[in-house]
């Protein structure tokens, strides 16, 4: 019976700690680099999972300030890789775009309006790929909308 309780709680930890993705700043991987971590919808400070390190909420293509969902919490909604302002879906509030692993200005699709690359977990500056100019790592699996959030904290929130 022992073993079976000790199995079950290995496999409930790991499957918890699969389903967090760490944010690194820079190229790093350390934990006193640790910036944030995505989890069950929600951006927590640090390692933390506690409520009140709620950075940011994840939610039908929205990502609110804090743990709230409240319409004046918005910060940004996602539709179709376009990232607009608060709760519009007007073009001239379209932030910026995500097309082929690449963030760019606005509506933007030029090279000259790259505002970051994607790639094999690391997001730098502009055209860059270089270590220097690694602005954040990721540790895990993200999507558009969770990529979106961590954006946000490093460019709005924090």
């Amino acid at each position: 019976m022992k073993k079976i309780l000790v199995t079950t709680l290995l496999l409930c930890s790991t499957h918890i700690m699969l389903a967090q993705v760490n944010i690194y700043k820079g190229d790093s991987t350390f934990f006193n680099d640790l910036v944030c971590n995505v989890q069950d919808g929600k951006v927590y400070r640090g390692d933390s999972n506690f409520r009140a390190d709620v950075v940011c909420t994840i939610q039908n293509s929205k990502i609110y300030k804090g743990n709230f969902t409240f319409i004046k919490d918005i910060v940004v909604t996602i539709k179709n890789g376009k990232v607009y302002n608060k709760n519009s879906f007007f073009q001239g509030d379209i932030l910026f775009n995500i097309q082929d692993n690449k963030i760019y200005r606005g509506n933007s699709i030029s090279s000259f309006d790259i505002i970051a690359t994607i790639s094999d977990g690391k997001v730098y500056q502009e055209r860059s790929t270089f270590r220097n100019d690694v602005l954040f790592t990721f540790d895990g699996e993200l999507t558009i909308e969770e990529f979106v959030a961590v954006w946000c904290v490093f460019q709005y929130i924090q």
